[in-house]
């Protein structure tokens, strides 16, 4: 594992929860040297990081600043936060026109200062936001990616973790597809440290069944929901997300995880960006992995492409041709 020297990091987006606390535990990594926030909130902005850089004494030395998009010149990876948050029973989709409208105006910045940056999309949905930002940025596909699934299959570790009063790290697992109500649970591909978790279940005489199975998805689908309605917003633990991303670009640690990526002839799904085991390291997504899946999961999985392709189609891709870049 080499980790390079000199690292800059831009978030867009940078005064929002999600963004202010991204930078919050990136200034605890220790290998960036250069972290600048970017918002139209310029007040709240600044603010941010006068507070983040009041802990300076604490952390390795660092560069934060809150700046505008010249400021982000030459980012090793730019975060994008920035977009309308997800209000009280609203879904994901449901955000849709609006923050691609957001997006519009943020691609162009980006690839204006940062023409060889790695672009990580956390705005949702997420998913929808990732393909329309290669589109508009004209990066080759490995260098945009969206956080996809990666919290989704936290929240699921945990849930496992929890029936089986295991470390939800020795949960081996992925919710898979859109990052969203058609997301749906790779049971076929579970294990507990390497022990297949029916198998796992017998061993702990611990109950494993269609109950358990339902209502540990049901929890992990209706995550986002229970926390935005019982606090206003989710950020804590998607903050740990992009960081272990970050992670594994930085530190080119070539592991899977399942981020939003271009996928195609993916079983039936083909040119969409959605939630896929990947392997992540310095160039991004280095690999996609066609794992192998049941065949209920294979339906589910396009499924969560159709709908996502859907949606595409009646938002973007119809509209948008005049403002797609090439690809490199």
């Amino acid at each position: 594992m080499t980790i390079k020297r000199g690292n800059k990091i831009s978030i867009i987006g940078g005064a929002g929860a999600v963004g202010a606390t991204i930078a919050y535990t990136l200034t605890l990594s220790g290998y960036i040297n250069d972290l600048v926030l970017v918002d139209i909130a310029k007040d709240r902005t600044e603010g941010e990081a006068l507070d983040l850089n009041h802990g300076s004494a604490f952390i390795n030395p660092m560069n934060i600043k809150a700046g505008d998009y010249e400021d982000t010149k030459d980012s090793d990876i730019v975060i994008i936060t920035a977009g309308i948050a997800q209000k009280p029973n609203q879904t994901r989709i449901e955000l849709v026109k609006r923050n691609i409208e957001v997006l519009e105006s943020v691609i162009p910045e980006v690839v204006k200062y940062s023409p060889n940056s790695i672009l990580l999309v956390i705005s949702n949905p997420v998913d929808i936001l990732s393909y329309v930002a290669y589109k508009l940025s004209g990066f080759p596909k490995e260098k945009v990616i969206g956080s996809g699934t990666v919290l989704d299959t936290s929240r699921l570790k945990y849930e496992i973790g929890k029936h089986f009063r295991v470390d939800p790290r020795d949960v081996d697992t992925y919710i898979l597809g859109e990052h969203g109500d058609t997301s749906f649970p790779a049971w076929s591909l579970t294990n507990i440290k390497s022990i297949p978790i029916s198998e796992y279940a017998k061993l702990m005489n611990t109950k494993y069944n269609h109950k358990f199975k339902y209502n540990a998805y049901e929890n992990v689908k209706e995550a986002a929901y229970q926390v935005i309605n019982k606090k206003g917003a989710t950020y804590y633990a998607i903050a740990l997300s992009a960081r272990h991303i970050v992670d594994a670009i930085l530190k080119d640690m070539r592991c899977i995880l399942p981020v939003s990526t271009l996928i195609n002839d993916y079983y039936d799904a083909d040119d969409i960006y959605m939630g896929i085991p990947s392997i992540i390291g310095r160039n991004g997504v280095e690999d996609v992995l066609k794992v192998p899946l049941s065949g209920e999961e294979v339906k589910s999985l396009n499924k969560s492409a159709n709908v996502l392709t859907t949606v595409l189609n009646d938002s973007f891709k119809e509209n948008i041709s005049m403002n797609m870049k090439p690809h490199k």
